[in-house]
């Protein structure tokens, strides 16, 4: 069996992207979620412009730090399990998770398996927006199958910090 892992991750905005278009961006994420009834056509344009303007926002160490090191993660994971990695954003960096599952399903798997490091319960990306492309990517690939590893156990998770902090104690 081909299985392909999508590392689902939150994504930052880059440093040097211009000030004034990143609260115009905040500004207008906020006023669109927020907003009773489909937005008017002209502000949802200009949120899209905005948003596919940072995604595709060219990224380096000095100006998106956890953009590399997601790339990073995947690396080491790809090597530790020997399974293809694609790193897929939720938001502010290319690819988008929905591009993700595209790139992902190019290597022709007969699964992919989703993570994500967000560990614990309660975020609205890894109980909803992830979810979602999940479903989305489901819908258009009926024959792959799709694990989505997550929620995490909690006692694992602690296991995991506790292995950290020994460490440096």
């Amino acid at each position: 069996m081909k299985i392909v892992i999508v590392l689902a991750m939150h994504g930052m905005p880059p440093n040097d992207f211009p000030q004034k278009e990143t609260l115009d961006y905040f500004m207008l994420h906020s006023r669109l979620e927020n907003m009773p009834g489909p937005p008017p056509p002209n502000m949802q344009k200009q949120y899209e412009e905005l948003d596919t303007k940072m995604r595709k926002w060219p990224r380096t160490k000095e100006n998106d730090q956890y953009y590399l090191t997601s790339n990073e993660i995947a690396a080491t994971l790809s090597n530790q399990t020997s399974f293809s990695v694609v790193v897929g954003f939720n938001e502010f960096c290319s690819p988008s998770l929905d591009e993700a599952f595209e790139e992902a399903l190019q290597l022709n798997p007969d699964k992919i398996i989703v993570v994500t490091p967000m560990m614990t319960q309660g975020g609205e990306h890894s109980e909803k927006d992830i979810p979602e492309a999940i479903e989305r990517a489901k819908k258009k690939n009926p024959n792959i199958k799709f694990s989505y590893v997550w929620p995490f156990d909690i006692s694992k998770i602690a296991a995991f910090l506790a292995e950290q902090i020994r460490d440096y104690s």
